[in-house]
């Protein structure tokens, strides 16, 4: 009994210490930078999309506005770094944009994903014996 009672109690005491792992949260736009680096003033809203994907929050109030906006927590503490985009579009075509975003992690990430979860869709190959089953 003593020993599971002191079991618990240090058990415990690291919990609250930050001594235990925490998984490091990465959410929002994952941005290339390569893709970043092609956008151009002039831009159809349609090319920017096609480009660096669908922002992550778009304004119903301000729609000449796009924000890609991406956190990270990879620390034992809990603090969380934020990013943020903004686009800005007059006439439908991109007038400036601004911001950061964590453009060597997410090119890290993007390649760690493939590794551990797979390619998205699946190949065509793989279809087609599917289909024939």
């Amino acid at each position: 009994m003593r020993k599971l009672l002191l079991v618990l109690s240090i058990s415990l005491l690291t919990a609250g210490c930050g001594i235990i792992y925490k998984q490091p949260i990465y959410q929002g736009n994952l941005l290339e930078k390569a893709a970043v680096d092609q956008l151009q003033t002039g831009m159809s809203k349609q090319q920017v999309q096609v480009l660096i994907g669908t922002p992550s929050i778009e304004d119903p109030f301000h729609q000449n506005r796009w924000d890609y906006t991406s956190t990270q927590r990879v620390d034992r503490l809990g603090t969380t770094q934020r990013k943020n985009l903004t686009l800005w579009f007059e006439n439908d075509a991109l007038a400036k944009w601004e911001g950061d975003y964590f453009p060597e992690q997410d090119e890290q990430i993007a390649k760690a994903s493939v590794k551990q979860f797979g390619r998205n869709l699946a190949r065509d190959k793989d279809k087609d014996k599917r289909r024939k089953r």
